[in-house]
């Protein structure tokens, strides 16, 4: 059963990238087996992450906590120390589910979408998911950022092609943000390569030699401050924000849901996998500054996302504002911190990819996406009207949707480190709530504004279709499954991060804060009580 899941997860990456081959005949073949052949590689993904996800807690797992290991040489082993090495650990393992929920839902609204040259955009999104499947899969440092380029690099050309308004200003914008970052992170990857004796580019090798020969601290502050910014450039950490709302506003639909859902979770991913476990007197030592910038991204943008008219540009500072939450459960550097900002990570990838997709059917609606020119949608499409109010609560942390656990935990645990961060923290809940009530209140209640009451008329506006409902209701189902059961994802979290000797003097629990007990040879007093 091993090897056979080992298969599985390699072909998770391979089947999405086989797809977008075969999509290169796409003008050959009829549109119906094109639309077949994407499904497929679109499904195929999520269906095995789902299946690796349910095995993952009695698969056999290594001393590093990784279950589905599986190796490829290349010929680059001996002489740079690359291997293609894959495998899940309890942090990667709900990312990698992430990747496939958002993947097969961003993919159902492509296939639905009435896109020009839809083969080549399919083919686009597809080496987008292959990409974000290896990402998360990777153990190779070496191809964790090897797919991560693979994934992004498809933005890029989808914005310019396919985007909207400003759309060749706002690719420019981001190439120029996220090569940045790329490079930075590169060079602190490249780094601790050195500085590591030649060790190779594998994570777990990297680890044990860490643990048994500690880098030097100032090599440490170094490296992990380029990580920390090429990283934080690439998750739009304050100040390095403004290429995300334009980029996202511009981008297609199913190109937004995946950047903004999945692939933006790379440079926190980083963080928690990489950065943190191997330069811990690093991470220490620039703990005050990431605090001071998260909650840059939490207050400032916040303000910013309450100022914005323009629906799609309110999604995406929206989904920059809630990323200050995460480095701020990194910022704690405690199990309860950190488990709670990967839960928010699962989660935030499920609300903000559901936000791109009842705002691209608000707009197929009112066919605008300013605010101040809808108005009574509710009257006419109520169902969509309950997805949108149910996705706004739930990216405000509402009980009930797994956003929630992920922002409690990180409370609890800032409580603990940084209590002094917690108001301004929560109040970032109260302006989530004002820009999101008063989007759903503008969009959907009151009476039809004239702009929207012209714009209609003779025309039959319907409510929410199948081809939008069905992905709606994926990424929905995840939200809620996870909110009722967060032991579901945080299990694996917490007994992967208790692994890690980084944060072995501040054990808490993820969910269950007065569950947790210290390990041995630690004070009971870490434990939240």
């Amino acid at each position: 059963m091993t090897d056979f899941n080992s298969l599985l997860l390699i072909l998770a990456i391979v089947i999405p990238l086989a797809a977008a081959v075969l999509m290169l005949f796409g003008q050959k073949l009829c549109p119906c087996v094109t639309k077949i052949i994407a499904g497929v590689g679109f499904l195929a993904p999520a269906a095995i992450a789902l299946w690796l996800w349910g095995q993952y807690a009695g698969a056999t797992q290594n001393a590093a906590g990784y279950a589905y290991l599986s190796q490829f040489d290349l010929g680059l082993k001996e002489t740079l120390g690359i291997s293609l090495y894959l495998g899940l650990n309890g942090i990667s393992a709900p990312l990698f589910l992430l990747a496939g929920i958002v993947g097969l839902a961003a993919g159902w609204q492509a296939i639905s979408s009435k896109a020009e040259r839809l083969p080549q955009y399919l083919l686009l999104l597809l080496v987008m998911q292959g990409g974000l499947m290896g990402v998360f899969a990777s153990i190779d440092i070496f191809f964790f950022y090897f797919f991560h380029e693979l994934a992004l690099i498809p933005t890029f050309i989808m914005i310019g092609i396919w985007g909207g308004a400003g759309r060749r200003s706002a690719a420019m914008e981001m190439t120029v943000y996220l090569t940045l970052g790329a490079m930075l992170s590169l060079l602190g990857l490249i780094y601790i390569y050195k500085a590591s004796d030649w060790t190779g580019f594998d994570l777990i090798a990297l680890r044990d030699y860490v643990a048994a020969n500690s880098l030097p601290d100032v090599l440490q502050h170094n490296i992990f401050g380029l990580l920390l910014f090429g990283f934080g450039i690439l998750v739009s950490l304050f100040p390095f924000h403004s290429w995300a709302p334009r980029g996202y506003a511009a981008a297609p639909t199913a190109n937004a849901m995946l950047h903004a859902g999945v692939l933006k979770k790379f440079g926190l991913y980083g963080l928690v996998q990489i950065a943190v476990p191997l330069l811990p007197v690093g991470a220490i030592e620039w703990n005050p500054l990431l605090i001071w910038l998260a909650l840059g991204n939490i207050l400032f943008i916040g303000f910013v996302t309450i100022a914005q008219r323009d629906l799609k540009l309110m999604v995406g500072y929206s989904s920059v504002m809630h990323m200050g939450y995460i480095f701020l459960g990194v910022a704690t550097l405690s199990v309860a911190g950190i488990g709670g900002a990967v839960i928010l990570m699962f989660a935030h990838g499920l609300s903000v990819a559901l936000m791109f997709l009842l705002s691209s059917a608000v707009y197929a609606r009112t066919g605008t996406y300013d605010m101040r020119d809808m108005g009574g949608l509710g009257m006419k499409a109520p169902i969509l009207a309950g997805f949108f109010v149910a996705a706004s609560m739930a990216s405000v942390g509402l009980p009930g949707f797994a956003n929630f656990w992920g922002e409690f935990t990180i409370f609890m645990a800032l409580w603990k480190e940084h209590a002094w961060a917690v108001a301004p923290a929560v109040a970032g809940i109260v302006i989530s709530a004002v820009y999101g009530l008063r989007a759903a209140a503008a969009i959907f209640m009151g009476p039809p504004s004239a702009a929207f009451a012209k714009a209609s008329e003779g025309k039959t506006i319907g409510d929410i279709t199948r081809a939008e409902r069905i992905p709606a209701i994926i990424l929905f189902l995840g939200l809620v499954l996870v909110g009722l059961w967060p032991r579901a994802i945080s299990n694996s979290i917490d007994e992967q991060l208790m692994s890690e000797p980084a944060y072995q003097p501040r054990v808490l629990s993820t969910v269950a804060p007065e569950a947790a007990t210290a390990p041995a040879g630690h004070d009971n007093q870490e434990s939240a009580s």
